[in-house]
């Protein structure tokens, strides 16, 4: 079967898993919001991650960075110097395009040739205010306000005023690294691990992409599960073999087949510069071909040598069999939650024929899946059926979480909706529950029918949602 993207997208909006941000207004190039499915896909993905990579581990530390750090940190990070992109105009219809995703001298808005001017970098963070606004006045109190003290408003702009209140230039994070490179000090001061240890994350980043694309595959605001991995310098490589394979076993667990992944050695001119050696991990997206999904880096001690020469601060690990301080190396994991997300999508995204009709559906592994049953009473104008599909409903719901109650249009219909959100089955209450507590079960993937006793739905779906029905 293939597969293009326009249709993934629009069942994306359609069932409500991904809706265009701002959308009443006429949405804002390179955003989107999750619907109430498409949350739930995430928050499993990312709940399966925190499982795979940190939960399960003995030296894996989880922290929440701020959004706002502040700005000496990415001069630190070397991202206010070189977090850069080439940008070109095409003096034509005006349009500012990444020069390194053009190809020829073609305009790809307007078709005109050899309209572009020499590129220049143009920095992806974006730029904030923290406190008041520039160029603003800003009245304060000149004493504090204590009982019985006069209190007079002082104008900071007004001459001869010797106190300012001055904005601040900060940025929103670029990437989550620096939250985890900046705690390194409070997690060995407070928990004292032994190297090699990590430091995860999932969070919130920002890049003021010149030209946002392809549905969530380049947007300005997105998600990252990432972790550092901090090591001394002669393992990182025996290390980054390790997590090179990790990662490949994390792809298979998601589903997505090896068939359709590769790696790309990042060549050193084009790897960031506090990289050493850089895998990106390539997923076959329908309609963009190859491209990246997560990656795997070996950042030296550049981050935390910089971050001591910049703070001061001593970041130097201590061994506790009295060896000799180091700075640690670390090793990079990076996986974009809204990547995965959409290469997940993709890969479920299924077209088949049933009995003559055709069907869409998403194969979603059921450990995704953000329905894991739907439950129907066979005809909704029979309060008997209605009232045990209720109790059942609530039993599962109980038991697992996340199930649908669905009782619009005839079963046929029924059974559509549920496949085209990726539902794995599809149990329905008839006559025969009243008599023997069992249901008519249905498998999303080959639309077989069995019948089972409640208690087995139960224990079969409940179980990490991996079910054997």
């Amino acid at each position: 079967m293939s597969k293009n993207l326009e249709d993934i997208v629009s069942l994306a909006k359609r069932r409500g898993f991904i809706y265009q941000g701002s959308e009443i207004y006429g949405g804002l190039a390179g955003t989107y919001d999750y619907g109430p499915l498409g949350t739930l896909l995430k928050r499993n993905l990312v709940n399966e991650w925190l499982k795979y990579f940190v939960d399960g581990w003995d030296d894996m530390y989880q922290v929440d960075s701020a959004i706002l750090m502040n700005p000496k940190v990415w001069k630190a990070s070397g991202h206010v110097d070189t977090f850069t992109d080439p940008l070109v105009e095409c003096s034509n219809c005006h349009a500012r395009l990444r020069a390194d995703h053009i190809k020829g001298n073609k305009c790809p808005v307007c078709g005109k040739e050899k309209t572009f001017g020499e590129a220049r970098q143009f920095n992806m963070m974006f730029k904030t205010q923290v406190g008041p606004t520039a160029g603003e006045r800003v009245y304060y109190a000149e004493k504090d306000l204590k009982k019985g003290e006069q209190v007079t408003l002082v104008d900071n702009e007004q001459e001869g005023s010797n106190q300012t209140w001055p904005g601040s230039v900060a940025y929103l994070r670029p990437e989550t690294a620096q939250g985890m490179f900046v705690n390194f000090k409070n997690i060995v001061d407070t928990f004292y691990p032994d190297v090699p240890f990590g430091i995860a994350q999932v969070g919130k980043a920002f890049r003021n992409e010149i030209s946002p694309r392809d549905f969530l595959f380049r947007t300005r605001e997105f998600e990252i599960m990432e972790f550092e991995y901090f090591l001394e310098e002669k393992d990182w490589e025996a290390k980054f073999e390790k997590w090179r394979k990790d990662m490949h076993a994390w792809f298979k667990h998601i589903g997505l087949p090896e068939a359709k992944l590769k790696e790309v050695e990042v060549p050193e001119d084009d790897r960031a510069h506090y990289s050493k050696r850089t895998i990106d991990f390539h997923y076959d997206f329908p309609g963009l071909g190859f491209d990246e999904v997560g990656g795997l880096a070996y950042r030296t001690d550049y981050d935390l040598k910089n971050h001591q020469k910049e703070s001061g601060k001593n970041m130097e690990y201590r061994p506790k069999d009295g060896g000799a301080p180091f700075i640690p190396h670390v090793i990079e994991p990076t996986f974009g939650v809204d990547r995965n997300f959409l290469a997940v999508l993709s890969e479920a995204y299924t077209e088949d024929e049933v009995e003559g009709e055709k069907r869409v559906y998403l194969k979603l592994p059921a450990h995704l899946a953000p329905v894991k049953v739907a439950v129907c009473p066979l005809a909704k104008n029979k309060p008997e059926l209605v009232k045990k599909a209720r109790e059942v409903y609530k039993q599962l719901q109980k038991d697992i979480g996340n199930v649908m109650w669905i009782d619009t249009g005839n079963i046929g219909k029924n059974y559509r909706r549920a496949d085209e959100i990726g539902v794995p089955h599809f149990v329905t209450v008839d006559f025969q529950t009243l008599e023997d507590d069992t249901v008519t079960i249905r498998d999303r993937d080959t639309t077989e029918q069995n019948r089972l006793e409640i208690i087995e739905v139960t224990e079969g779906v409940s179980h990490n949602g991996k079910e054997d029905l």
